[in-house]
């Protein structure tokens, strides 16, 4: 019995075997549902025609930017006179790459609600909240970072007259912006300086009162030439210690401990402190002689040290702050134009040739596939092993039970 049901399947596999389309066939298949398979494209054809044709033109416009190149300060010449203090100079060499910095300003919520409002785009866009107003806005713009370091803006829509505008007020909100922010290398000197130099000020304007005041209410007291020259060094030394202070502060929100920049610093900052308290020691018996013999003196030396500290390390800063203000004048011109966006002679999309073709070409193979596999189905039920096959197949993807 197993024989003859062994023997029954291979007939019916040599059965199926032998149904298989040769060329001939496969082609006699396809004359007969000819009509079915041109008028499936053709209706295809035309239904994808009449959406195309439904949907609206869409225009492109683009800008192309060339950011503010890293290059090295003209007032180098000046830095230079400054010693270890002109490295501070060099802080903006750790900020991150200005075309990451000004692509994220023209993404940001600022720019967007400065364009929203100039050009009404709630109307525009039909939107009901400033919220997906932004959306819409970014769906519908694109910026970009080149290899070559360009930056580039497109901007797409319905309106023709309105795409090139748009595009080219994204670059006069980023120019609005940048003067506005400290962005620039020389910018970002020129703040810090200036907020320092502003602190230092007044600590000297405090320290030369108190040594007004003091010399009114004592009188002027004579100091020796050593004391006087250990006190000039001092300050000195003070004075390098609080710029390297400020030089490793305004470095920390940006490096890393590990940076072999902070690492020296913090080398150099630890020899001046060293230095600063064995000058201190060294003159510790003097100050205590004249402490005995002349209190006011003493008064005096601190008061006058304390001048002089301020008056150095606003030196210092003054120096650095002249230098900033140098390289931001350089560095007037923050973005350049490479290439502005005009209007757009021809819509950038649908293309409704390609919608078609495409559309008609899927729908034909669709069809003759289709066929292919209803005249498969037919000739394998004839296989009466071949069709049990089919209907345990069924049975089994069926959802009833």
């Amino acid at each position: 019995m197993t024989k003859l049901n062994d023997a029954t399947v291979e007939n019916s596999k040599e059965n199926y075997q032998s149904n298989d389309f040769n060329l001939i066939e496969f082609l006699i298949v396809l004359a007969k549902n000819k009509r079915l398979i041109f008028t499936i494209p053709l209706l295809v054809a035309a239904i994808s025609t009449a959406v195309s044709f439904a949907l609206p033109n869409v225009y492109k416009a683009t800008t192309k930017l060339l950011p503010p190149q890293q290059t090295q300060s003209a007032a180098g010449a000046l830095l230079s006179q400054l010693g270890g203090m002109a490295a501070v100079a060099g802080l903006g060499a750790g900020l991150k790459n200005p075309n990451d910095v000004y692509a994220g300003m023209l993404k940001s919520r600022t720019i967007a609600d400065r364009l929203i409002d100039r050009f009404n785009l709630s109307k525009i866009y039909e939107t009901s909240s400033l919220e997906k107003t932004r959306a819409k806005l970014e769906e519908n713009t694109l910026i970009s970072i080149s290899k070559d370091g360009l930056i580039t803006i497109e901007v797409e829509g319905k309106q023709k007259n309105l795409v090139a505008p748009l595009a080219n007020s994204y670059v006069e909100e980023l120019a609005a912006l940048t003067t506005r922010l400290a962005l620039t290398d020389a910018s970002q000197r020129r703040l810090f300086f200036e907020q320092q130099l502003e602190q230092t000020k007044n600590k000297l304007a405090t320290s030369e009162f108190n040594l007004k005041r003091t010399l009114e209410t004592k009188g002027v007291i004579s100091v020796d030439a050593d004391s006087r020259a250990v006190l000039a060094t001092v300050s000195y030394v003070r004075a390098q210690i609080s710029a390297k202070e400020i030089q490793l502060n305004s470095m920390k929100p940006f490096m890393t401990s590990s940076n072999s920049n902070m690492r020296r610093i913090e080398e150099e900052l630890k020899s001046l402190r060293v230095e600063l308290s064995h000058l201190e020691n060294g003159r510790g018996n003097a100050e205590a002689n004249t402490e005995e013999g002349r209190q006011p003196g003493l008064s005096n030396i601190k008061l006058l040290r304390e001048v002089k500290y301020h008056q150095m390390l606003y030196e210092l800063l003054a120096k650095q702050y002249e230098a900033a203000r140098l390289d931001e004048a350089r560095e007037s011109s923050v973005v350049q134009v490479l290439d502005k966006a005009i209007e757009p002679e021809q819509k950038f999309k649908p293309r409704r040739s390609t919608i078609i073709l495409v559309s008609t070409v899927l729908s034909l193979f669709a069809t003759i596939s289709l066929i292919l596999l209803l005249e498969t189905k037919k000739r394998a039920l004839g296989v009466p092993g071949v069709a049990a096959q089919w209907y345990e197949l069924r049975s089994q993807l069926s959802l009833k039970k």
